[in-house]
């Protein structure tokens, strides 16, 4: 299938459908068609799973600073509101790429390749993210993943008996998020039932994101207690954040390289929590594996 923008990649026991807008997973389904994903209900929140570049969280007043120069940006970066190209598409993949526009650099003035390559074997889907610096300067980035998955799954299990638990224990605070979405000087107590469960109760998001800033687990499983589960594997990412908005049908599980900006922020971008320094000509690659278990 390819049209609308849609890209569908499938193997023999997922399908998964990518829009060319954003590089944005769009649906993740089962062999039976079940659909793994959010319904994307605009009453909650539109988004499926973009993916965040160059920064991840918002940014101080939504501005940063880069060599005494001021630039605007908005939360989470540019590419999830950017076209891709499609540069490969076979049965069980797809690879898509954004570079920099005169749009981009008007905001970010940096000459970068974003890559973003889905691939599908069993019941794992893998996206890896490549991030380049096609100029001749150093270049700032982070970047983050965030997917929304169905909650509830669609395996007949009610709402409240779904559940993530973490591969490792994490018996640290998080950190806390102001009504603005940036980070609080303070943390905030673990919610986490024997430092390794995060019970999902729509309670726990009253107050925006839960929000690892510090994380030992590269791996969490998303289930109900029984049934098929998701296994979501993030070996290079080490923040991660999970969200929902109250009463909606998603639970986004978000590993990140980056994070919102400290309140008061006023340093340059360089400076930020989560900013890579890229030497011209380096590339760096961010994967996320998510499998369908029995």
């Amino acid at each position: 299938m390819h049209n609308d923008n849609m890209i569908e990649i499938a193997s023999d026991g997922l399908t998964a459908i990518i829009n060319l807008f954003g590089a944005e997973l769009s649906h993740l389904r089962d062999r039976e068609g079940r659909e793994l994903m959010t319904n994307a209900d605009p009453a909650y929140w539109s988004g499926r799973a973009p993916l965040l570049f160059p920064i991840v969280g918002r940014l101080a007043d939504d501005h940063y600073t880069l060599d005494g120069a001021d630039f605007a940006m908005p939360q989470h970066g540019f590419a999830r509101r950017e076209m891709f190209k499609l540069v490969e598409h076979a049965a069980d993949r797809a690879s898509f790429r954004l570079s920099d526009n005169a749009r981009t650099r008007s905001v970010y003035p940096f000459a970068f390749t974003l890559d973003a390559a889905y691939m599908l074997a069993g019941k794992t889907l893998t996206t890896e993210i490549t991030v380049t610096n096609s100029g001749d300067a150093p270049m700032p980035a982070s970047f983050g993943f965030h997917p929304a998955f169905a909650w509830p799954l669609p395996f007949g299990h009610a709402r409240a008996e779904h559940r993530i638990r973490f591969d490792k224990p994490e018996p640290g605070e998080l950190a806390t998020i102001t009504p603005e979405g940036w980070i609080a000087p303070e943390g905030r107590p673990s919610p986490l039932q024997d430092g390794r469960t995060l019970a999902l109760d729509d309670t726990l998001f009253q107050h925006g994101a839960l929000v690892w800033d510090s994380l030992e687990s590269r791996s969490v499983r998303y289930d109900a207690g029984e049934g098929p589960a998701l296994e979501i594997d993030f070996a290079g990412l080490p923040k991660l954040g999970i969200w929902t908005r109250p009463g909606a049908h998603f639970v986004c599980v978000e590993p990140w390289h980056g994070i919102a900006d400290p309140v008061g922020f006023e340093g340059e971008i360089w400076d930020k929590p989560g900013i890579l320094r890229f030497a011209p000509g380096e590339a760096r690659s961010f994967s996320m594996e998510v499998t369908l278990t029995d």
